[in-house]
């Protein structure tokens, strides 16, 4: 069976380069096997965080919320697209993903990073991985960060030039450590329950 990977990005701006990105690791995704799947923040449109989905009652989230923590649930591992905005997280992103909470535990998370300059969201990518290990994934020590955006990928997201064959190569080997430990995760979560 595929594995089922959800890959978020985070970006609300009317001219979102880093789209290409999260277009580019779906669709590499996609050709390497898997069931990849876009979920992006600005199309799902949940408000800043008030509650978080566990804390409504059954049956009374949002349905936009409660449709996305059954995808969530039902994924084996997740890709997060990571823009840098002033040395920080993006905040479309962040805003998403502290809606949830336990729907994320016991998978593995991959960070591609990306900015207009040459440090490709690096510190943004820094900051995720702390963040995503509180919420209860594993993130896979490989990484991505690509900068400039623009001139690494085009608007259909396809690479270009050295900086979109360097982009080629290191996808490689982040996708094939996030593969290892997704297949690791769910061979183990068919093996042992979480222990909560």
């Amino acid at each position: 069976m595929p594995h089922r990977l959800l890959v978020f990005y985070g970006s609300y701006r009317s001219d979102r380069a880093g789209i290409r990105l999260a277009r580019y690791v779906t669709q590499r995704l996609q050709a390497r096997g898997a069931d990849a799947q876009l979920v992006d923040a600005r199309e799902v449109g949940l408000p800043m965080l008030d509650r978080m989905y566990k804390e409504y009652p059954p049956g009374e989230a949002p349905e936009a919320m409660a449709t996305l923590a059954g995808r969530i649930r039902a994924a084996d591992g997740f890709v997060f697209v990571a823009g840098e905005y002033n040395w920080g997280m993006q905040p479309g992103l962040k805003n998403l993903t502290d809606h949830f909470l336990e729907e994320w535990f016991w998978r593995p998370a991959g960070i591609v990073s990306y900015s207009g300059g040459r440090l490709g969201g690096a510190r943004s990518n820094l900051l995720w991985h702390g963040t995503l290990s509180e919420m209860g994934m594993v993130v896979v020590s490989s990484t991505v960060t690509v900068g400039p955006i623009a001139q690494t990928l085009d608007a259909d997201a396809e690479p270009l030039g050295e900086a979109g064959k360097a982009l080629e190569r290191a996808f490689a080997r982040f996708a094939d450590d996030l593969a290892w430990w997704t297949e690791a995760a769910r061979a183990q979560r068919q093996r042992t329950p979480p222990p909560y």
